[in-house]
């Protein structure tokens, strides 16, 4: 007997993920302008969207996370690094270091905002991430 009231469990159409996946990757290219809040917001969305994506969007929302993960990762590694440099630039060691490594994270946040991009025209080709 079924309920009318209770939800449809049956995987969706492949198609139910894309809105999500094409506003995860949005929110991720704003990444440098919002300082990195709105990356938050877009893992959220990934996040929530995974379970009811299917085919590729169910890839590129997976690639989303596996990016955000890396990427974040990096960024403490890299933070810390400036940190110890920051620490050591009071003896004017550590700010060639200070700099090198700051280059990096910059470097590294534009990295997130390209792939963001590819990830994005990627998707609205139809191509796997």
């Amino acid at each position: 007997m079924s309920d009318a009231s209770q939800p449809r469990l049956e995987p969706g159409h492949e198609a139910e993920g894309k809105p999500a996946a094409l506003i995860a990757w949005g929110l991720y290219i704003l990444s440098i302008p919002s300082a990195n809040v709105l990356v938050l917001v877009g893992l959220v969305v990934a996040y929530a969207a995974r379970g009811s994506a299917t085919g590729l969007p169910r890839q590129h929302i997976e690639a989303q996370i596996a990016l955000f993960w890396s990427v974040f990762w990096w960024t403490i590694a890299l933070w810390v690094l400036i940190a110890i440099s920051m620490a050591a630039s009071i003896i004017l060691i550590g700010i060639p270091f200070l700099l090198l490594f700051g280059a990096l994270w910059f470097l590294l946040s534009i990295w997130f905002t390209v792939k963001s991009i590819l990830g994005i025209v990627n998707l609205m080709s139809d191509k796997p991430a």
